[in-house]
């Protein structure tokens, strides 16, 4: 049995296409975050954003550090934008928007929802596809969930990652605005205004955080029910055919030595 279990690692490594894996972000689950949070838009103290995952994106001016997980019925994100070491009140921004049903529509549609926190206001907004004004990406602003929190602030001295003041973010987004699934779309934006950049994951050639990219460009996430991501159906058989060979292979070769 360790052979089989080589045998499809090495299958994994070897000849799993990257398209499986790529753009794609698996979130944690935990039972403790929703105690550890002070929601005040920084790391506030070292065990605060621990059990969480983490995705960094590398820029030419720092990393930014993304940390998300999920617990009952929200979602939390912190974006720690190490790379905006010049901090503007109402001027930076971060925007973590959900694509519900994962349709990757061209035009955002009712099923797209975004969130965005603007550095220095302790209140966020939502805005949803659906509407008919490309002058606004197709989206519209409702009325923010009453349990929703996006905040942003300047972090420094208590940060994990760095002193040097920068901007940061944290969201609860309750699974009651983006329902539970199994994967969804999903694309994370950092604005930042003294460089009037925006980083994103996935990459994107947007400049501006206005600009929301098209739905159909966005990676995915897996997900507050899920543990590892979906995988095609074709990609299923071939892992399902390959054990059960390997298994009637390894069980032949044991009755042959024992006889």
């Amino acid at each position: 049995m360790n052979n089989i279990l080589i045998i499809i690692v090495l299958f994994f490594i070897f000849y799993i296409p990257s398209s499986v894996f790529a753009d794609s972000l698996l979130i944690t689950k935990t039972i403790q975050l929703e105690d550890e949070i002070e929601f005040d838009g920084i790391w506030t103290h070292p065990t605060e954003w621990k059990p969480t995952s983490l995705k960094q994106i590398d820029t030419k001016n720092g990393p930014i550090y993304f940390r998300f997980a999920h617990q009952d019925n929200f979602v939390y994100f912190l974006i720690d934008a190490v790379a905006d070491k010049n901090p503007e009140k109402n001027a930076d921004k971060a925007i973590i928007c959900f694509d519900t049903e994962n349709d990757k529509t061209l035009l955002a549609n009712q099923d797209d929802y975004c969130f965005i926190s603007v550095l220095g206001r302790n209140v966020g907004h939502t805005i949803q596809g659906g509407s008919y004004l490309s002058t606004q990406n197709y989206y519209k602003k409702i009325t923010n969930h009453e349990n929703f929190i996006g905040i942003g602030n300047i972090s420094d001295e208590n940060d994990r990652y760095s002193v040097i003041p920068h901007s940061s973010y944290e969201f609860r987004i309750p699974t009651d605005v983006i329902n539970r699934s199994n994967v969804y779309g999903f694309y994370v934006g950092v604005f930042d205004q003294s460089e009037n950049t925006l980083y994103s994951w996935p990459a994107s050639a947007t400049s501006h955080y206005t600009k929301i990219p098209s739905p159909s460009t966005w990676g995915i996430l897996v997900s507050p029910d899920s543990s590892l991501p979906e995988f095609h159906l074709p990609f299923i058989t071939v892992i399902v055919g390959l054990i059960g060979i390997l298994v009637i292979t390894q069980s032949k070769i044991s009755y042959l030595i024992r006889f």
